[in-house]
């Protein structure tokens, strides 16, 4: 074997290997994938090609389940009280985060009149995928474990083309239409009833490094649209509630409530503020 690797340094070989000896307790990416798309799986048995023929069997795949995400969190901690506190808080907060995903499918279907079913939605809709695999990732960020949200969030933006940081925090009733393109920082704040379209991107402003724990993405009001290729950037910049942000609009300001923004041949923005 020596013979055979003489062509590559010793030195080299042996950082490698203890390279592995450092990664091996990491959760790996298949296996955090295999946790998410079970999580999802239970809640959703359009997604499942399981069946159970009683309760018991069902209580008995949860079980399962919990068992698999028990042992992937140890890969991501090493505090023992955190991996058997996140166990149990993550399995108990399974009924909110299907609420909040049941309350993202029902505005899906409603802002696309080309949606026939919310089965539809659940099966085959990029925006849903991306939205269920961030409500799972952010419950387990706010757990402060970094690998296994991440892994998640960037499984989803691989499947879909929508990059949503596990740390974003988003409302109720959030609707991506289309999808692809859309990116959204770690400290963009979303309020209730949030539409966008494929393209949008709420971002930060070019900073440094240790403005890390800054807010540096922006945040959007209850009840705004923002369509395709809008730019909207910097931790300061609100996007007032009930606004409509117009296609390819570049925004790094904040704008007041129900403003009305649109992109015009000159390259200026127009805004109008409706009065009600």
């Amino acid at each position: 074997m020596r013979k055979q690797l003489a062509f590559v340094e010793e030195k080299f070989i042996n950082q490698l290997f203890s390279d592995y000896q450092k990664a091996s307790d990491c959760p790996q990416p298949a296996a955090v994938v295999h946790l998410f798309e079970s999580i999802l799986h239970i809640l959703y048995p359009e997604l499942s090609r399981l069946t159970f023929h009683d309760i018991d069997q069902f209580k008995g795949h949860i079980q399962d389940v919990k068992s698999e995400l028990h042992e992937i969190i140890q890969k991501d901690t090493c505090d023992q009280p955190t991996i058997k506190d996140v166990t149990s808080s993550f399995m108990n907060s399974l009924p909110s985060i299907k609420l909040m995903l049941d309350e993202d499918i029902e505005a899906l279907f409603a802002g696309d009149p080309a949606a026939k079913s919310k089965t539809e939605v659940i099966r085959t809709y990029p925006g849903f995928f991306a939205i269920a695999a961030h409500r799972i990732a952010h419950q387990f960020s706010l757990f402060n474990l970094e690998l296994i949200p991440r892994i998640i969030s960037e499984y989803a933006h691989s499947k879909t083309g929508i990059d949503i940081h596990p740390s974003a925090t988003i409302g109720k009733s959030f609707c991506i239409d289309h999808g692809t393109g859309v990116v959204i920082g770690e400290t963009t704040l979303i309020g209730n009833h949030v539409k966008i379209y494929q393209g949008v991107t709420l971002g930060a402003l070019s900073v440094k490094k240790e403005d890390a724990k800054t807010k540096r993405h922006p945040t959007i009001e209850d009840n705004v649209v923002i369509y395709s290729g809008a730019t909207i950037l910097g931790g300061k910049t609100v996007i007032g509630r009930d606004s409509i942000i117009g296609g390819n609009v570049w925004i790094t300001e904040s704008v007041p409530q129900k403003s009305r923004l649109t992109y015009v041949e000159n390259q200026k923005i127009n805004q109008r503020i409706e009065n009600h």
